[in-house]
C-alpha cells in the first residue's frame, strides 16, 4: 500500500474508494475493505481508502476526549496490511466539517481524488450535520457520474462489528471479545516510569507504563494476563508473559490516582525508560481494596498462578474468553 495526500499527484486515473476513520481496523473495516479490493479488480481500478488523522468529532468540539482503540500510526500499519493499493489521509478541518455531502463528493472525491466508484459502509455518513444517507448518496452520484454502492456489514454472533461495540467491550473488561472483534488482542503501549516501589516491597516490582498517546482506551479496571512486548520500536523484541493492574490500588491509598502497572513474570532486569507495548489476553478480577498488605500479597500470588495457567493454556491452543 502507498499512503499519499492531496498535496501529492495523484498515481491513477479513477479508483474505486471507500471512506472510515478506520478507528482499530477491525473485522468489519477489514471484511468492508476485501470488498472494495473485490469491486476495484472486477472494474481493473485502484482500490483506495480515505481516511483521517484526528477523530472528526475532535474539530467539531473541541473538548471532546475519544476514547481511541489506535494510534494514528498503528491504524496506518494494520491498514498497510488490509491489501488496499492506496490510503489518502485527510485533515479534517472546520472547512471540510462544513462541506455538504454534495459538494464533499464533487469537491474531494471527484474532482481531487477522481473517484468512480464509492463503497460507503453500511451505517456510514458523511457531510455536514450527517442528514444524508446512503439514497441521497446514490442521488448524488448519479448527478456526478459517481457509482455509488453499499458495503454489506461484518457480524459476529448477531452483532454487527464496529468501533462502538469494541469500545463497550473493552470498558466491561471484556477483552476476549474485543480480540475476537479485532482479529488480535487490544494492545497498550508505553514508557515504564518511576513509581512508588511498592510492588517491589511485596514481592512483585512492577513497571509503570505512562502511555504513549492519552486519548487510546484503557480497559476497565482490575487484573489481567497480557504479553508483554519489550523493544517494540526495533527489530530485536522479545515477548513475555505479565499480570497487569489497571486501577487505583484502593489497599494502598492511592487516591483517584490511575496507574496501569505490569508484573513482568520470570523478568530480571531494568525496565526503567524502556518501552514497552501490552496484549490483553483474559481479566482475571475487579480491583478490590485488602485488609492489609499481607493479605494483597497473597492475592497476588494466587493471581500469578492464575495468569501462567491461562498463558500455558493459551500457548498450548487453548480458547482463552
Amino acid at each position: 500500500m502507498k499512503f499519499i495526500t492531496l498535496s501529492d499527484p495523484l498515481p491513477y486515473q479513477a479508483c474505486v474508494a471507500t471512506i472510515g476513520f478506520f478507528d482499530g481496523v477491525h473485522r468489519g473495516h477489514c471484511s468492508l475493505i476485501q470488498q472494495l479490493v473485490r469491486c476495484a479488480s472486477l472494474r481493473g481500478l485502484p482500490s483506495v481508502l480515505i481516511t483521517f488523522r484526528a477523530h472528526p468529532r475532535q474539530v467539531m468540539h473541541t473538548a471532546y476526549q475519544p476514547q481511541l482503540l489506535s494510534t494514528y500510526e498503528e491504524k496506518c500499519a494494520l491498514l498497510a496490511a488490509t491489501g488496499a493499493d492506496f490510503c489518502v489521509t485527510l485533515d479534517f478541518t472546520p472547512e471540510l466539517a462544513a462541506l455538504s455531502a454534495r459538494q464533499f463528493m464533487s469537491d474531494v472525491l471527484k474532482r481531487l481524488l477522481a473517484v468512480n466508484t464509492l463503497l460507503v459502509g453500511y451505517d456510514h455518513r458523511f457531510g455536514h450535520g450527517r442528514s444524508e444517507g446512503f439514497s441521497e448518496y446514490v442521488e448524488i452520484g448519479k448527478d456526478l457520474g459517481i457509482e455509488v454502492r453499499r458495503a454489506e456489514a461484518f457480524s459476529m454472533g448477531g452483532i454487527n462489528v464496529s468501533s462502538s461495540v469494541v469500545r463497550s467491550l473493552l470498558t466491561e473488561g471484556e477483552v476476549g471479545m474485543a480480540a475476537r472483534c479485532l482479529a488480535r488482542p487490544y494492545s497498550l503501549s508505553g514508557t515504564v516510569v518511576e513509581g512508588f516501589h511498592v510492588g517491589h516491597d511485596l514481592g512483585f516490582p512492577t513497571a509503570n507504563l505512562q502511555l504513549d498517546d492519552a486519548l487510546k482506551l484503557v480497559p476497565k479496571d482490575g487484573v489481567y494476563a497480557v504479553d508483554v512486548r519489550l523493544n517494540v520500536d526495533f527489530e530485536e523484541q522479545s515477548v513475555w508473559k505479565g499480570m497487569l493492574n489497571i486501577g487505583c490500588r484502593p489497599t494502598l491509598d492511592n487516591g483517584t490516582n490511575r496507574t496501569i502497572e505490569v508484573y513482568v513474570l520470570d523478568f530480571d532486569g531494568d525496565l526503567y525508560g524502556r518501552h514497552l507495548s501490552l496484549d490483553f489476553i483474559s481479566r482475571l478480577r475487579d480491583e478490590k481494596k485488602f485488609r492489609s498488605k499481607g493479605e494483597l500479597a497473597n492475592q497476588l500470588r494466587l493471581d500469578e498462578k492464575a495468569v501462567r495457567s491461562i498463558l500455558e493454556r493459551r500457548d498450548e491452543g487453548d480458547l482463552i474468553k
